[in-house]
């Protein structure tokens, strides 16, 4: 279906669904006729439906599932869905394409957070800071012994890094002055020239790769092809030292697999920042002393928060401008 008209009037209706940082919101406020979300409460189905009713424009989070039946509720006054993220599998983009209305999300903008993030899981895992933390804020330190919290050193280990796009390679980076030895997998390799910069070394065959790392970190969206590409029999593939990092997309890691092989000491640790029930979490993963669970922090900057909604306001204007906004989303491209 070709897309729907471009957006009326110099100030089109956007409506946001959860609590912006308040210079978004300001500016957004000053651009546009806006709807927000002051209480930064989840809304239901019926409400979403209801906002996609009366706007121009929704901006959507990932907390926000929309699906096609909600799409076709909508009525036809919807032209553009700004997300404010990068990831896109709370949203049926094919469903939306076909009813003309154009999608666009922010990618980039959370690279290097989620790449500081991945580094510090990795850390916090291989050092047992967190253990560390629970002593000191329990007050039952009892004072230095050379035995007590003995973690391993990141130099000279193998990092595995699934999923080689703008965060992976910056996780690379990151790796690199640690002075680990990065190995990748992605469905494509990547040129030579960035990989003699990454210093990185490419596996064609992800079940090789796992068998020889000593960290692996999951840095794919979550896609059907993704889906549980972290398995049971892909786990066992890692070596009992091994330890399991993910700030991408819970669904890609069989979540009771490996809480299990962490509960049997077949995996050495984990620091996941993502979960596949979202924040429903498995209270068998919360009770293991060496996994680190943060709540999806990521992208958690106040700078990276502001260049993702200065990218919406950007593609909303360019659409209210009857341009081509920068960043549309495909369906060929999830």
């Amino acid at each position: 279906m070709p897309l729907r008209a471009a957006l009326t009037g110099s100030r089109p209706r956007v409506a946001v669904t959860r609590r912006l940082p308040e210079p978004v919101e300001r500016r957004m406020g000053e651009l546009f006729d806006c709807v927000l979300n002051p209480e930064d409460r989840r809304l239901s189905r019926d409400e979403l439906v209801a906002l996609m009713r009366d706007c121009d424009v929704l901006v959507p989070t990932i907390t926000d599932r929309i699906d096609a039946a909600m799409l076709a509720e909508a009525g036809d006054r919807l032209r553009l869905i700004a997300n404010f993220g990068s990831g896109m599998d709370h949203l049926d983009v094919l469903a939306a394409r076909e009813l003309g209305i154009v999608c666009t999300n922010t990618p980039g903008v959370v690279t290097e957070d989620t790449a500081d993030m991945t580094l510090a899981l990795i850390l916090a895992v291989a050092r047992r800071i967190p253990e560390g933390l629970a002593q000191m804020q329990g007050g039952s330190w009892k004072g230095w012994s050379p035995t007590a919290l003995l973690g391993g050193r990141l130099r000279g280990r193998a990092l595995g890094i699934l999923g080689m796009g703008r965060i992976g390679q910056a996780v690379a980076r990151r790796a690199n002055a640690f002075g680990m030895a990065v190995h990748y997998h992605n469905r494509r390799r990547l040129r030579p020239e960035i990989e003699a910069a990454l210093n990185a070394t490419w596996w064609d065959s992800l079940d090789r790769m796992l068998g020889r790392v000593d960290i692996i970190s999951v840095n794919v969206p979550h896609t059907p092809s993704t889906y549980h590409l972290l398995n049971a029999r892909r786990l066992k593939l890692l070596k009992p030292s091994a330890v399991v990092v993910n700030t991408s997309r819970g669904e890609v890691i069989d979540e009771n697999a490996l809480t299990r092989m962490l509960r049997a000491g077949e995996i050495a640790g984990a620091g996941l920042d993502v979960f596949e029930r979202g924040h429903e979490i498995n209270p068998r993963l919360r009770a293991l002393p060496n996994v680190v669970l943060l709540p999806h922090m990521g992208s958690a900057t106040v700078e990276g928060r502001i260049e993702m909604g200065e990218r919406v306001i950007v593609n909303i204007r360019s659409m209210a401008d009857g341009q081509t906004p920068p960043d549309v989303v495909l369906p060929t491209m999830l």
